[in-house]
């Protein structure tokens, strides 16, 4: 019988739509209940099972063994998904669950001798998963589910970790496993003003290139020039009017060609006007007040080495606020020409959750990489 682990840490990702980056820590995930967030790791994890589902049929289905935990750390997200699951772990009642769960159901899952574990979380949750299994040979791979998700142990959305794990767990078309990164944001270099990853480990997870993100990588700064052509074609296209600024070294150097000091890790809103510094209208917006605000235009740089324009550290720009905005023809994408060419041809890559608009994003957009400089460059979802 083919089995199939899950562990969902299930506030994994509740910061995001309401600006407060991770949620590692009970008291911050605490906070952004409090500010209306809703928790999506669950749904996440069982778009992925769906998908496993769909592509395990008839009496391979049948064969097909989730073991999980109980409640919001799998079995939930099982049931979702029309499967049935084997519970090998519960939480402790009257208390919220904590990184020891994530560590304990895992050794517990893989104790039983899984083909696969597939965890829904971010790089928290990853690091979490690296303690635990200690170089346990069981091969995993990350639903992901968290804000910025900087290692290479993920697919790149719910449904491409379904894809992998059925071509994994079917043995067909080649696939192998590699040793994948283990990354989290180093917070001392953000204090210092630069976004790096720190290096902790290595998981074996499944190689689809196309469909399993690579780790985030430092882009190296910018040059002024080229900085500087693409504020000015961003103040030329915007002329007045409302500017949401994503999140990243790259817009925060053209806010500061503009002259706007904005935040490194947030969205930031910018009030434009032709011929006088832009006006900083908020700062870390959070999902609700990017719709209350109505920005007429959103720009966003892609992330170095993982090409992620949307769905990586940035979800408060949600499907709700780029409609609003004007999608697709509102969309500003930044992004040097040095940058661009380190993707080496793979493409920009869209989680934002909701199917029907990545399918609207997707295909050949222009990039602005300098003064009246463009790349037509494509978009996958």
């Amino acid at each position: 019988m083919t089995s199939v682990g899950l562990v969902v840490n299930p506030v994994a990702g509740l910061g995001g739509r309401v600006g407060l980056g991770g949620t590692d820590g009970p008291d911050r995930a605490r906070t952004a209940l409090a500010l209306g967030a809703r928790p999506l790791a669950g749904a996440r994890a069982a778009a992925a099972l769906g998908e496993l589902a769909a592509r395990t049929g008839g009496p391979a289905r049948r064969g097909l063994r989730v073991v999980t935990a109980a409640g919001a750390l799998g079995a939930g997200a099982v049931a979702a998904a029309g499967l049935t699951e084997q519970v090998v772990y519960a939480a402790a009642a009257g208390r919220d669950t904590s990184a020891a769960d994530t560590v304990a159901a895992a050794r517990a899952v893989v104790a039983e001798g899984v083909d696969l574990l597939l965890f829904a979380g971010g790089d928290g949750t990853a690091r979490d998963l690296l303690g635990a299994l200690g170089g346990t040979p069981c091969p995993v791979l990350g639903v992901p589910t968290g804000v910025k998700m900087h290692s290479a142990v993920f697919a790149v959305s719910p449904r491409a970790a379904g894809e992998v794990a059925a071509a994994w767990l079917a043995r067909t078309g080649g696939v192998r496993l590699r040793d994948a990164e283990v990354m989290d944001r180093d917070e001392d270099a953000l204090v210092e003003g630069r976004v790096t990853s720190r290096l902790f480990g290595w998981l074996p997870v499944p190689d689809v290139p196309v469909r399993v993100q690579q780790r985030k990588t430092g882009s190296g700064a910018a040059a002024p020039d080229a900085v500087a052509g693409i504020a000015a074609e961003v103040a030329e296209r915007v002329g007045e009017g409302l500017l949401a600024l994503g999140p990243g070294s790259t817009t925060r150097a053209v806010a500061a060609v503009l002259g706007a000091d904005v935040s490194l890790t947030g969205v930031d809103v910018l009030a434009l006007r032709p011929g006088r510094p832009p006006r900083v209208v908020a700062r870390d917006a959070a999902e609700d007040a990017l719709l209350a605000l109505g920005p007429d235009w959103v720009a966003l740089s892609p992330i170095g080495g993982q090409g992620f324009l949307l769905g990586r550290g940035n979800q408060q720009i949600s499907p709700r606020v780029l409609r609003a905005a004007g999608g697709r023809e509102r969309l500003l994408v930044l992004c040097t020409e040095t940058k661009l060419a380190a993707l080496g041809g793979r493409p920009l890559l869209l989680d934002t959750g909701d199917d029907a608009l990545d399918a609207e994003l997707s295909g050949h957009l222009p990039v602005i990489t300098g003064r009246r400089r463009t790349s037509l460059y494509r978009l996958a979802g």
